[in-house]
């Protein structure tokens, strides 16, 4: 009888076991079968822009072209300031030259923008690249895009970014250091925005909002000329700028 009995164990225990290897394979081959071989991800290739585009679109955000004619060339910012969109197509080559070499708009009213005199700072060869952009529609370029501007954490670091994003840093200098050449003006240089001696002349933070606003030897070209702000820049933005002024030397 005991013997009986192991044997009677034995097959249980065997069929159990086949059983069970035949759920597992049962498993293996339904999981198998529902899943995909996942295989290494491909991207598309960028889009190849011409050179001289591409870098006509870097020039235009590195310039703040864009904080007055829009993204784009697409307008929007104020009424008093032309799209760029259709330029391209009016103007010659020479024409579009002219203007950034030697600025345009309306000098004498500080709340209508003026465009500035480029023509000291700005190199022959970035012109030719800014012509060639707006002559070919001003397309999106991949980068070309301005510097976002901090929510949030004080009026100084957004104004740090203001001071990249809208083109101080091209002419003032990086900690608005100047020495920026402008070799027909008096000084011969464009003149920093920090040191004593700026400080003795904009001891005030509405002398520094109003130089802001009004810009400076509008429409005296070959003189490298500050455009005014007024039509663009809000008052929140204009304190910000003046709150990252005053942590400079």
């Amino acid at each position: 009888m005991k013997k009986d009995r192991l044997a009677l164990v034995a097959i249980a225990v065997a069929v159990l076991l086949a059983v069970v290897a035949g759920l597992i394979g049962w498993g293996a081959g339904h999981y198998t079968n529902r899943t995909k071989t996942v295989g290494t991800a491909t991207t598309a290739a960028p889009a190849t822009v011409d050179p001289g585009i591409a870098a006509g679109a870097h020039d235009f955000v590195q310039f703040a072209c864009a904080q007055c004619h829009g993204a784009n060339g697409q307008g929007g910012v104020s009424p008093d300031v032309p799209a760029l969109t259709q330029v391209g197509k009016e103007l010659t080559v020479g024409q579009l030259t002219n203007i950034i070499d030697h600025g345009l708009g309306e000098s004498a009213n500080p709340k209508k923008p003026y465009m500035p005199v480029w023509g000291a700072v700005i190199s022959k060869r970035q012109v030719s690249e800014l012509v060639a952009y707006i002559r070919a529609g001003l397309p999106s370029v991949a980068d070309a895009t301005p510097v976002s501007v901090p929510q949030g954490q004080g009026d100084a670091v957004a104004g740090a970014a203001l001071y990249v994003r809208d083109g101080c840093i091209n002419c003032h200098g990086p900690n608005g250091l100047g020495g920026v050449p402008n070799p027909v003006s008096e000084d011969k240089t464009i003149p920093s925005l920090s040191g004593l001696d700026f400080r003795q002349e904009f001891n005030t933070d509405k002398k520094i909002e109003d130089v802001i606003r009004s810009g400076s030897v509008l429409g005296r070209a070959p003189i490298v000329s500050m455009p005014h702000w007024g039509g663009i820049l809000s008052d929140s933005q204009l304190r910000e700028l003046v709150a990252y002024l005053k942590t400079l030397k």
